[in-house]
């Protein structure tokens, strides 16, 4: 398994294939997107990137689990983010999503702009939604 990386219970095996993929990261409202848009976040995310590995930052995992306790689309964000492998960060916040994307190298999905200006500027890819069913993509290497 790559390392900082745990595996949660029902995660299949073949998620960890020796292929090498894009690691993308998911943030808090990214999570949400399927829920407050009708998105297919999968779908879009195979037709921007091909074959890539999702992944949930500790911090997001955090986060979601508080406002789960009181918001309906975070319960179901949650039981999303549940098919997912963890990746254990350091820090909280978007700090922590910044920090993560430039070790691993990663694309993060997100529609928060100030996290988005952020990622910009430290040069790593940012995926984001245009209109309430497609995503775009920004900063990706060219195949």
């Amino acid at each position: 398994m790559p390392e900082g990386l745990r595996r949660q219970k029902h995660m299949p095996p073949s998620s960890f294939s020796s292929v090498e993929k894009t690691v993308v990261l998911l943030d808090a409202n990214a999570l949400m997107m399927p829920f407050q848009f009708s998105i297919d976040l999968e779908g879009e995310l195979t037709r921007l990137l091909g074959v890539y590995d999702l992944v949930i930052p500790s911090s997001v995992l955090n986060e979601i689990k508080g406002l789960a306790q009181t918001d309906r689309r975070a319960k179901a964000a949650l039981d999303l983010a549940s098919r997912y492998p963890v990746l254990e960060v350091e820090g909280r916040g978007d700090d922590a999503i910044v920090a993560a994307a430039q070790t691993r190298e990663a694309v993060v999905v997100t529609n928060d702009r100030g996290l988005r200006r952020r990622l910009r500027k430290a040069g790593v890819p940012v995926v984001y939604m245009r209109g309430k069913a497609k995503l775009e993509a920004e900063g990706l290497p060219i195949r």
